[in-house]
């Protein structure tokens, strides 16, 4: 798995995956690999249907399932960013030791407990559904309307950006959106996956195009840039060549910046930094001078590989569907 790229087809035609299967069997030598299929899911807590308890906002969960996972987006509005709580930090300067203890300064209190945005993975499909009953979770499912959502979300980064908000409508059962399509090979460097937006009552919303560059497992973004980089033209040039020759197609780039990403992972460790920074065995005479045991890099937190990838392509899609008020 590597560096991947998406893409929202807001005004695709209900025939757009046809159109894309034969664009690319036909003018792209590419190959069918496999069906791509998602389903996504939305909570909100009722924490102030309890008496005598009041909450200044409820939270919202998200769920897409993907494969074998289901990846959650937890938004605690009472909760504060990661990146606020480290300004704070930063600007608390200790004063002097005062005459009287009376008159220190108060220094900034204990870590909160979780930042507003939290994003476990959890193993298999429906452990979460059955987390909430057997806990009896104040958590109650969002059910699409007729009418189309009513939730609003707010974008981080890129044109389509990834956010966090609200649902409403509360009900139970039933998916609220599924992505379906198909998933496509071309070359040995590429994979390219396409589904249609599908809400609960059969409505198409449109499309999500995803470009995957296997050899590349991360591209850092360039400093002042939310999601510039050259890798991104290479993939935007993939996704425009797949695109059938549709007129005033409505296409965004689904992104988000080194830095929003790193507030979503505020809560896991360096995975593979002290890996990279251990000392490498020391090479023999016969060794290959070219390669040797140890020269492959580490594998760093925020990589696109295995389940880290399907990981950020879940939150990406997440966030411009509660862009668009779908979920």
């Amino acid at each position: 798995m590597g560096y991947t790229g998406l893409a929202r087809w807001i005004n695709a035609p209900t025939t757009g995956i046809e159109l894309i299967h034969q664009n690319i069997l036909r003018n792209l030598q590419g190959q069918y690999k496999s069906r791509w299929s998602l389903s996504i899911r939305s909570f909100r807590s009722t924490l102030s249907s309890i008496p005598g308890y009041q909450v200044p906002a409820e939270r919202s969960m998200i769920a897409l399932t993907m494969n074998d996972n289901v990846f959650v987006l937890l938004d605690d509005p009472a909760a504060p960013m990661r990146l606020e709580y480290q300004q704070m930090l930063a600007g608390y300067t200790p004063a002097p030791a005062p005459a009287q203890p009376n008159d220190a300064p108060l220094a900034p209190g204990p870590a909160p407990a979780h930042y507003r945005h939290t994003f476990p993975t959890l193993s298999p499909p429906g452990a979460l559904e059955q987390l909430l009953a057997q806990l009896r979770a104040r958590w109650v499912s969002v059910r699409q309307t007729a009418g189309g959502a009513k939730g609003q979300g707010a974008g981080a980064g890129g044109s389509a950006g990834a956010g966090a908000g609200t649902g409403a409508g509360a009900g139970t059962g039933g998916l609220q959106v599924v992505v379906e399509g198909h998933v496509y090979a071309i070359g040995t460097d590429w994979l390219v996956r396409a589904g249609n937006v599908q809400l609960a009552g059969g409505a198409v919303k449109g499309m999500f195009l995803e470009a995957e560059y296997l050899p590349l497992p991360t591209m850092p973004t360039r400093a002042n840039e939310v999601g510039g980089t050259d890798l991104q033209h290479l993939l935007s040039n993939l996704l425009l060549s797949v695109l059938p020759n549709v007129p005033d197609a409505r296409i965004v780039a689904v992104t988000i910046g080194d830095a929003q990403w790193d507030e979503i992972l505020w809560d896991e460790p360096e995975g593979g930094e002290l890996a990279r920074d251990a000392p490498r065995p020391e090479r023999d005479e016969d060794d290959d001078i070219y390669a040797a045991e140890g020269d492959l890099p580490a594998t760093r937190k925020g990589d696109w590989v295995g389940v880290e990838r399907d990981r950020r392509s879940a939150f990406l899609i997440i966030g411009a569907l509660k862009q668009e008020g779908l979920i």
